[in-house]
């Protein structure tokens, strides 16, 4: 399997980068799109440097590359997550503006009618945040913002990040163990019985 990742300048790159190490343990080949603000956002809020990033995907582009690969219909993936997406990202899509590669190759793999996935990071959402989502949905673009389930009980920042990055996988129809399912591990069970000690129950 051959995966297109593309991390934009919004905050929450952790999300792209979490996602890059889970397809890379799972053996899936991943071509990186880094933007110039990405690049910026990764030293300002991760551990990671720009090139440790980069070294996560088996290929990595800068995001003024048009003539990589990743720019043409004729190259072969089964998909392409944007995560984080930022608004300026969105926008470029829902118009079609191909302004950089991560842009072209969300066009491209629009076009070609492979599985494309936004992970949109913005609170709140305009009306125009919103339009762009809803036209880029009617066209099957899977909207997938980063939003938490609690059900998983989460204990670490990294336990949030991870759940997201599973639906992703799940989406993407990827097999994972990132976080316990609904009722696995007992974690739905866990909750009902809570509830019911707090609301004295029998």
């Amino acid at each position: 399997m051959r995966i297109i990742v593309g991390i934009t300048g919004a905050s929450g790159v952790i999300y792209g980068i979490s996602l890059l190490e889970a397809l890379r343990q799972l053996d899936v080949e991943t071509h990186l799109i880094l933007s110039q603000q990405a690049e910026r956002l990764i030293t300002a809020e991760t551990a990671y440097a720009p090139e440790e990033v980069r070294s996560l995907a088996a290929y990595a582009y800068a995001a003024e590359d048009l003539h990589a690969p990743v720019a043409s219909g004729s190259f072969p993936c089964q998909g392409m997550v944007v995560a984080p997406c930022s608004m300026k990202t969105l926008a470029g899509i829902a118009g079609g503006y191909a302004e950089n590669l991560i842009q072209r190759a969300a066009d491209v793999t629009l076009k070609e009618g492979r599985r494309l996935i936004l992970m949109p990071r913005e609170s709140p959402f305009s009306a125009v945040h919103l339009e762009n989502m809803l036209k880029l949905a009617r066209l099957g673009v899977i909207i997938a913002p980063p939003v938490p389930a609690f059900y998983t009980r989460p204990q670490t920042i990294n336990d949030l990040v991870r759940f997201s990055v599973g639906r992703v996988l799940d989406l993407l129809g990827i097999e994972h163990r990132l976080f316990p399912r609904w009722g696995e591990d007992g974690a739905a069970t866990n909750l009902r019985q809570e509830a019911k000690l707090d609301s004295g129950a029998e």
